[in-house]
């Protein structure tokens, strides 16, 4: 009798409504698989109790009943705003934020998932439609700017991984910390930047995020993949300026998630060629059927998937193809052969740091110039009310300038009156470039036993601190100008008088072996003959070693400022951090630094990947600032597609490189003053000595106070100081000369330091 009334009220059990059956489930990162194994029911027997089509019978209502009540204990109710779950939440000056939804972790069916604190509930504050419009900073070969996005709350789930189509079953690593913020559980970027998309045999499709979250994708194809992204994923990041735009949302496809969408794994010949799919392909029909555009990029390893602007806002979506050969080697390693949980932690870490990749780390490098310094932001409003974009002080503006004639590379339309065969040299075309310069070893340095390098972190990056660049004036041109080393721009003017034997360290004159020493005004390390253009860092080092300088001519810009502060300074913290994440900190004596560096990438590979993508944005955002042309159909004369952007200015690469090689010679300088060794060999941020010992302490000598030489090289994780590059022996090094002799060139060991390796294609065999 007692059973029988225990089945009687089992047989009614309360159980809340649909919709907050299914909350419970996601909110403990249960699939519908999971909780159908465990009633012994089928999985679209569960997903019809979600949606309130059936209603569970006994003997499996009473233990639906249980668990749902036992998740109501771990995951309340949230409180009401008022605002539907599926309500659209423009991005606008004021925003409310859908309801909290507990985040997915990548966790075990049986391990307990305790809902993370909501560390940003608010929606980010936005700018005036008319910023959200304003001319966007694109690459050389996509200068289209597509549209500010609306965000719904998303389906969260989570599927077993057994069965994936092109790797093998794999969870995160649980115990693996994630050294980075994790996405709040609620708000409008609720699940992070990005998510990596894999596909299983049974073509689920499974999204991965920073912090171990996990998403189930339900889009079948990849225009409903776009609208889901922009309606429910909640993806994408805050701008990185009041006066910016927020990132886009951005998709990371594996072969699998291609082979999904129609999409090949990788690509043919000849559309790696020309980077992109056909315009005839099924799926870019598919897209155009469903009113999405694509920019002049068309759908290659980086794409933009976007519909035009309404009122302001943006609709756009980022695809990375790493198959298709997205992700360089040189710059993400072996980043695009990662599982797809651990690249999703490799570029959310770089997202979260830097910012969410655009294309490769250079053109990264150069959007987050103009992310942290937008050219526009929002004016007054008129008499009707509305706001227009105004251009923002301190920026380089939204309008391409032409460079000063010395400082355009061959080729550019501003020299297109020269005869065609024409070869410019130093006193018509600025040549500021990072060092290659070798010598012979002396006599001395022959009988030391090692050869060991040093490389400056980050050298391009210090260079950017606290530079004075042009802004947003075009340069003006002055004759016999009084030189003003606060005004910058380039400058002609000789500076072989310069005697590299005598100058001045600090206050005083030292007298130094200027042949053991590579000249700090040319790239080659030669000494001027005669005039040549300058930037103005260089000239005013000359000054500042003690010599007077008189320009014949010069182009200046009187519109001026720090332009990449802020980007030196994202750029250094993502750096630093991550860095400190491998176990090298700031606060390091230079023995415990040293070894501290001792195989740190291998303390976490994934973040070891981190730090070389952040090293080539340096470098990279720099190179881009003076992007040649390229392309076979191109012509001298002609324009090309990099010079329509505000950031296309040599002057500024020019300015950076200038300060770099400045500041790596002044260190030479103060260490050769105050010991007597010079540099054997410099090729752009590494310099070799020759040593008694194989440590940089046997170069760099430091005293009881840990400091090294006031003014010179100093061991140390921050950009500007120094790391092991790598030792050789003296032989090695003389062996190498001797192999690499011929035609008076004197091979560079810095090239080779690192490993000690020469290859085929430097011997010329």
């Amino acid at each position: 009798m007692f059973d029988a009334v225990g089945a009687l009220v089992a047989s009614r059990s309360p159980l809340p409504p649909p919709a907050e059956r299914r909350r419970l489930r996601q909110a403990h990162a249960l699939t519908l698989d999971e909780v159908a194994a465990a009633l012994k029911v089928r999985r679209a027997t569960v997903g019809a109790w979600e949606s309130g089509k059936t209603e569970p019978r006994p003997p499996e209502r009473e233990a639906y009943a249980r668990l749902l009540e036992q998740l109501a204990k771990l995951y309340p109710a949230p409180e009401s705003t008022g605002v539907p779950e599926d309500t659209t939440v423009p991005q606008t000056f004021t925003a409310v934020a859908p309801p909290a939804q507990a985040q997915t972790v990548a966790a075990t069916p049986s391990t307990p998932m305790v809902s993370p604190s909501a560390a940003r509930t608010a929606a980010p504050s936005a700018a005036s439609d008319a910023t959200a419009t304003a001319t966007e900073e694109a690459e050389a070969e996509d200068s289209s700017t597509p549209p500010p996005a609306v965000v719904r709350a998303p389906a969260v789930g989570r599927r077993p991984r057994a069965g994936r189509a092109s790797h093998g079953a794999h969870r995160p690593d649980a115990s693996k910390p994630a050294p980075v913020n994790t996405p709040a559980p609620d708000g409008v970027y609720a699940h992070g930047p990005l998510l990596v998309l894999d596909a299983d045999t049974d073509r689920h499709v499974t999204g991965y995020g920073l912090g171990g979250l996990i998403l189930d994708v339900p889009a079948k194809s990849l225009p409903a993949l776009i609208e889901w992204t922009l309606t429910e994923a909640r993806l994408g990041a805050e701008r990185l300026h009041g006066s910016g735009k927020d990132a886009d949302p951005l998709l990371v496809l594996t072969e699998a998630a291609c082979e999904r969408y129609g999409l090949p794994a990788a690509l043919s010949h000849e559309e790696r060629l020309a980077g992109r799919l056909p315009e005839g392909h099924k799926v870019i029909k598919q897209l155009q059927r469903a009113d999405w555009q694509l920019t002049r990029r068309g759908l290659g390893p980086w794409a933009r998937i976007y519909h035009p602007a309404q009122g302001g806002h943006r609709q756009c979506v980022q695809l990375c193809i790493p198959s298709w050969r997205a992700l360089d080697g040189r710059a993400w390693s072996h980043a695009a052969q990662l599982e797809p949980a651990e690249l999703a932690r490799v570029l959310g870490v770089y997202a979260q740091r830097v910012m969410t990749p655009v294309g490769s780390t250079a053109v990264t490098g150069l959007h987050l110039m103009t992310a942290l310094n937008p050219p526009t932001r929002a004016g007054r409003p008129d008499a009707d009310g509305r706001r227009h974009s105004e251009h923002r002080p301190g920026s380089l503006g939204t309008e391409p300038m032409d460079p000063a004639p010395c400082e355009a590379p061959d080729g550019h339309p501003v020299l297109a009156h020269l005869p065609r065969f024409h070869v410019r040299g130093p006193d018509e075309k600025l040549m500021e470039e990072a060092y290659d310069w070798a010598r012979d070893l002396t006599d001395a340095e022959c009988m030391k036993r090692y050869l060991v390098g040093i490389d400056v972190n980050l050298a391009f990056d210090a260079g950017a601190n606290g530079a004075g660049v042009g802004l947003a004036s075009p340069p003006v041109h002055l004759t016999r100008p009084a030189f003003d080393p606060s005004l910058p721009g380039s400058w002609l003017v000789d500076l072989s008088h310069v005697d590299p034997s005598r100058v001045k360290v600090g206050k005083q004159w030292r007298d130094l072996d200027g042949h053991l020493l590579p000249s700090p005004f040319t790239p080659s390390g030669q000494r001027p003959t005669g005039p040549a253009w300058y930037a103005t860092p260089t000239v005013a080092y000359a000054v500042e070693l003690g010599y007077d300088v008189t320009p014949v001519e010069a182009w200046v810009r009187p519109e001026h400022g720090r332009f990449l502060d802020g980007w030196y300074k994202r750029l250094r913290d993502a750096y630093v951090t991550t860095m400190a994440d491998l176990g090298v900190g700031e606060k390091l004596s230079p023995q415990e630094f040293l070894e501290a560096m001792d195989g740190y990438k291998s303390r976490d590979p994934e973040l070891g990947i981190v730090v070389d993508a952040v090293k080539m944005t340096v470098k990279g955002g720099i190179g881009k600032l003076r992007e040649k042309a390229r392309g076979g159909g191109w012509k001298p004369g002609q324009a090309w597609p990099a010079l329509a952007r505000p950031t296309w200015r040599p002057d500024i690469r020019a300015a950076v490189i200038s300060r770099a090689r400045i500041n790596m010679h002044r260190k030479m300088v103060a260490l050769a003053a105050a010991t007597g060794q010079y540099p054997v060999a410099v090729l752009s941020d590494c310099a070799v000595y020759a040593a008694d010992g194989p440590s940089p302490l046997d170069v760099l000598p430091h005293g009881a106070d840990g400091k090294t030489v006031p003014g010179s090289f100093r061991l140390g994780v921050s950009p500007g100081m120094v790391k092991h590059e790598g030792t050789q022996s003296v032989l090695w090094g003389a062996n190498v000369l001797e192999q690499l002799a011929g035609d008076g060139h004197i091979a560079n060991l810095a090239r080779y330091i690192k490993t000690g390796e020469v290859t085929a294609k430097d011997t010329g065999e």
